[in-house]
């Protein structure tokens, strides 16, 4: 079936090449039975140094893409969204008309939190804003599984064959991924200046320099072998069911995570956003889960800080929406390892023709960078010790149509050969305290600390 598949659907990519006259050919077919995971594992051993995989919270969509035919990246803090809108438009006016699917293979990627803030090396490959097409995309939507192949006319040797194997291999029975490794170390980055910093940021807030700011922390681990992305990968998908499962994949470097907060989706003209901030954790026993649930949504410092979050989204909706749509008071979102209050927010009548201009509007919410922003922004420049990166970003998905999901890139790692490194912010505002916040951080990072095989014992 494979070979009969591979040899269908390259007659259709030469057909196109030969026909079209366009710089990119591409043709999508049903391909049933193909586990998202096996297909992820497949990209190294078939020549792509790129791949991404993308699940939302309800697992009703997931794309897995392989290798990059079409890039757009930029490093212009004043004008990456643009940069990226503009490439986006040059990738939809190539590809139409390009043949027989339905629309022009969507673009997957992500933003650096902060384009102003001097990179390291830690982050190569990730740079202010990047998207890419992939050359094989797996989508599965609504119970039916997509294969599109992407290629440019122009260099159909590399590209084709790559395709070719992988086409070759997808259907055949595939191994487990890896086990994951032994842990040798576990190191805190610089934990006495993190709380310093809080202590800080909490005297500045006391004296009205700004409302809330959100400090984060890293926390760096080696493990005996090199980490397989794909076995984390299959371990956040069993062990975090209800959120957006997320990697990206650059040159043997995995930016991957579970991450339960929505930045914002887009679909016509109806637009999406999750408000939330606030947490604590989850309770041992059921009665003293909703006793913990039950101080989070009376607690003062925790409403505090979600209030920034609903205003905030609530007047950017208003400025391109002809109405929104959100409930008077929080609910509660549990999740395996935390708890968090949680305000949806559905704009209608969206005038916003692309996602990622929601995207540049919403970027970063209160919660994940504090109020008011540029003060936020400043403080943690300040004050944070490391370079978040893509971490607390955008990350996510825009299609030839404007259309598309983005989240917000937390519970995340970033893999790089025998390391991952951790990360987990809080907000700080007035009422908080340095200790408890620290701790707070310590249960965010649960979700990756488990994915990786490894005891979060605090």
């Amino acid at each position: 079936m494979a070979i009969g598949f591979r040899h269908h659907l390259q007659q259709q990519l030469h057909r196109l090449a030969v026909n079209a006259g366009r710089p990119f050919v591409s043709w999508t077919e049903p391909w049933e039975g193909v586990d998202p995971v096996s297909f992820f594992m497949q990209g190294p051993s078939c020549g792509f140094r790129e791949r991404f995989f993308w699940a939302d919270r309800t697992g009703g969509t997931i794309l897995v893409g392989l290798g990059s035919v079409y890039a757009i990246e930029t490093e212009k803090a004043d004008s990456r969204f643009d940069d990226v809108e503009a490439g986006r438009r040059r990738w939809e006016k190539e590809m139409e008309p390009y043949g027989a699917a339905d629309a022009p293979p969507l673009l997957f990627g992500g933003f650096s939190f902060d384009p102003y803030r001097p990179g390291t090396d830690m982050w190569r490959g990730f740079p202010a804003g990047k998207l890419v097409a992939p050359a094989a995309l797996l989508a599965v939507r609504n119970g039916k599984t997509t294969l599109t192949v992407t290629v440019p006319t122009d260099k159909r040797g590399r590209d084709w064959e790559r395709v070719g194997r992988l086409l070759e291999r997808i259907s055949d029975p595939m191994a487990a991924p890896k086990r994951l490794p032994r842990l040798v170390s576990d190191e805190e980055e610089e934990k006495e200046r993190w709380l310093a910093a809080v202590r800080e940021a909490i005297a500045s807030i006391r004296a009205g320099a700004l409302d809330k700011v959100v400090l984060a922390r890293a926390r760096r681990l080696a493990f005996a072998k090199t980490l397989d992305a794909a076995a984390v990968l299959q371990r956040l998908r069993e062990q975090q069911p209800f959120a957006y499962i997320f990697a990206f994949e650059q040159d043997g470097r995995c930016f991957i995570g579970a991450s339960p907060e929505q930045l914002v989706q887009k679909e016509g003209k109806m637009c999406r956003s999750v408000c939330l901030a606030g947490s604590v954790r989850r309770g041992a026993a059921m009665e003293e889960d909703e006793r913990l649930g039950a101080w989070l949504r009376a607690d003062r410092k925790n409403n505090e800080e979600h209030q920034f979050v609903v205003q905030m989204i609530g007047r950017l909706f208003s400025s391109v929406c002809e109405t929104v749509e959100m409930p008077p008071a929080p609910q509660l979102l549990k999740l395996p390892h935390i708890q968090h209050l949680c305000t949806p927010v559905v704009g209608r009548g969206c005038r916003e023709r692309s996602v990622l201009r929601l995207v540049e509007m919403m970027h970063p919410t209160p919660a994940l960078g504090g109020t008011p922003r540029d003060r936020a922004l400043e403080v943690i420049r300040a004050l944070e010790p490391l370079d978040r990166g893509w971490y607390a970003a955008p990350i996510g998905w825009v299609d030839g149509e404007g259309n598309g999901e983005w989240a917000v890139a937390i519970r995340s790692a970033l893999l790089a050969g025998k390391e991952a490194m951790l990360f987990a912010g809080c907000g700080i505002v007035a009422d908080s305290d340095p200790n408890s916040e620290y701790e707070e951080t310590n249960v965010k990072m649960a979700p990756m600390l488990s994915a990786l095989g490894v005891m979060n014992d605090g």
